[in-house]
């Protein structure tokens, strides 16, 4: 199923049961989607999955962002609202990579492309995103590569 379409029938879903937060967190979704379509003149057509999920991506960072400065400012209630959010989004990312899986990829790219040293970590970075797209954090990879090099 299309992603698109499943968080708009999740939507109905949540209103239907009275679920006000996953119903609030879906309808801003929504609307950060339909905002990118408008951007990027796709209206008619649509976000493709991949793009959708870039989003939902996004928001995850915005609110880990966000509930860490609610800690560090002690507010502990709004941290926990965020880490909510954040699992009700979760779920419309592609299955995550465990670290091992990651380390093995990360390994490859760089038996593939020779890289030695930290100089070459740029390069690793950018084909292993590329290929892990949606499916691990930015912050992981970076960790993981930094140690393999």
């Amino acid at each position: 199923m299309e992603l698109r379409k499943k968080i708009q029938d999740d939507i109905k879903e949540a209103m239907k049961a009275g679920d006000v937060v996953s119903r609030d967190v879906l309808r801003m979704l929504d609307s950060m989607i339909k905002n990118t379509e408008i951007e990027k003149g796709k209206r008619e057509q649509g976000l493709d999955n991949d793009e959708v999920v870039e989003l939902v991506a996004r928001s995850i960072k915005q609110r880990k962002d966000s509930a860490e400065q609610y800690r560090n400012g002690g507010r502990e209630d709004l941290a926990e609202k965020e880490y909510g959010e954040i699992g009700i989004l979760t779920q419309y990312l592609p299955e995550q990579l465990d670290e091992d899986e990651l380390r093995q990829i990360i390994r490859s790219e760089i038996e593939k492309s020779g890289a030695k040293s930290k100089e070459g970590m740029g390069k690793i970075m950018g084909v292993v995103m590329a290929k892990v797209k949606g499916k691990a954090e930015g912050g992981m990879v970076k960790k993981i590569v930094e140690e393999e090099l």
